[in-house]
């Protein structure tokens, strides 16, 4: 397998979410990843700290160049608990857990995260509170999404041989037919 493939895609996946989400300084993206997914085999059943490395590589930096806070999704065996920084987790009020991921509890993604993320915490969900999402190999990342989920139809399909899906979420409509909304075409209003 190309890492440096799998960079680049991560890279180009971050880009397309960022051009067409636009979110604010401050907001919260979520990442999940599966590297065996990406490796071409089962979820869950070849962890590889290699396409985790190239992963990350490419979505970390990028995302904290524009002041967005990361949080990157463990596996259902530690039940999807999350890495973010500590800043993160007092930001937005979240419950921090005691646990450590490694390669067979939590994941590959996970575990370079908590190993290279500054003041990395695992809390135990996002509480609804991201408002843009990568998820790499059907993690399903969803559940920590604001409520209204939208998909962002990318020419980029796959990093690696995984299923890519990109999300951002926009606030409710609420109302009736008298009501009048702010520019819908902005996911940010």
């Amino acid at each position: 397998m190309d890492f440096n493939l799998i960079h680049g895609q991560a890279k180009e996946a971050f880009r397309i979410l960022m051009e067409t989400a636009k979110p604010k300084a401050g907001e919260l993206l979520v990442v999940g990843g599966s590297t065996s997914e990406i490796m071409g085999k089962r979820i869950g059943s070849c962890s590889t700290k290699e396409a985790a490395q190239a992963v990350y590589s490419a979505i970390a930096p990028a995302a904290s160049a524009r002041g967005l806070y990361l949080a990157v999704q463990g596996c259902e065996h530690i039940n999807r608990a999350l890495c973010v920084s500590k800043g993160a987790m007092e930001a937005f009020g979240l419950q921090q857990v005691w646990v450590k991921p490694h390669l067979r509890a939590g994941g590959a993604l996970v575990t370079e995260a908590y190993n290279n993320m500054l003041d990395a915490v695992m809390v135990e969900d996002l509480r609804g509170r991201a408002t843009v999402g990568i998820d790499i190999g059907d993690t399903l990342i969803g559940m920590h999404l604001h409520v209204v989920a939208v998909p962002v139809h990318s020419p980029l399909r796959r990093i690696g041989e995984a299923n890519l899906v990109l999300a951002y979420s926009r606030p409710k409509y609420v109302g009736g037919p008298r009501a009048e909304y702010e520019d819908v075409n902005n996911p940010h209003i």
